[in-house]
């Protein structure tokens, strides 16, 4: 059964800043479609730098070789690749220019291959959800200090969203702990599958539920994508890079031709 992949992307400077550090990017090529989420931080120019240079690398790269790739091992292994040359090209900017030392940037990115299977992985605490069978699934792991307490049962789930540390980040790209690269998770589509990139613009200030909630009532990827956007803002998002983007968020939905 063949699928056809509707997207829906949304980006709102948002009540809190005057420039954009974020950067959201669709590429459709013959075999595969990317689509990617990117948070800069580092400070005015220097975030959005970092976060372009996201949205550069990782097509580029994954044009060149992911096409190329056999099995679903080896299509992982070109992705994790993708991110790593990436944060090594952000890194060198940095070293290069003393006001780009300190930028960097999350991102997030499902791929699409012809043939039913998408992957999808992220650095950062940028997040990717799969919305199936009227339920919300975090796919992507926040590579935050609150996050690293939650897994070390320090404290809870419910904590961390509150905790100090919550927007702490250990991992992103433009740090050396991107290492080998993030882990790489496959999902088998079904038809009405629908997928969420976001920063934490968005799910800074909502809860999963009322995520899956916003996305149940807008069947419309676009729409899905505007009102969760109009839903951060109504929330109060101001987190600090995502004040000028108080939700960049891309909706992704996969469905039956």
């Amino acid at each position: 059964m063949a699928l056809a992949l509707n997207i829906g992307k949304c980006t709102l400077l948002g009540n809190y800043r005057e420039n954009n550090e974020d950067a959201i990017d669709v590429k459709q090529f013959p075999e595969l479609t990317l689509c990617l989420v990117a948070d800069g931080m580092g400070g005015q120019a220097a975030g959005e730098i970092a976060s372009k240079r996201a949205t550069e690398v990782v097509p580029r790269e994954l044009k060149k070789e992911l096409p190329k790739a056999g099995g679903h091992d080896e299509a992982k292994k070109v992705i994790r690749k993708a991110v790593v040359q990436a944060n090594e090209e952000i890194i060198a900017m940095g070293a290069l220019d003393r006001d780009l030392k300190n930028m960097g940037t999350t991102v997030v990115l499902a791929v699409w291959r012809k043939g039913g299977e998408m992957y999808v992985t992220g650095v950062g605490d940028s997040r990717a959800y799969l919305v199936r069978d009227n339920a919300i699934e975090q796919l992507t792991v926040d590579h935050s200090l609150a996050q690293a307490l939650v897994e070390a049962k320090t404290i809870s789930p419910e904590e961390a969203r509150e905790h100090r540390f919550r927007n702490v980040l250990w991992k992103y790209l433009g740090t050396k702990e991107v290492g080998e690269g993030p882990e790489v998770k496959m999902v088998t589509l079904q038809p009405g599958d629908r997928f969420l990139l976001c920063t934490d613009g968005l799910t800074g200030v909502v809860t999963d539920e009322r995520l899956l909630e916003s996305i149940n009532e807008n069947q419309d990827v676009q729409k899905c994508a505007d009102a969760l956007g109009q839903l951060a803002l109504d929330s109060g998002s101001r987190d600090n890079d995502s004040r000028k983007s108080a939700s960049k968020c891309e909706y992704i939905a996969a469905r039956t031709d």
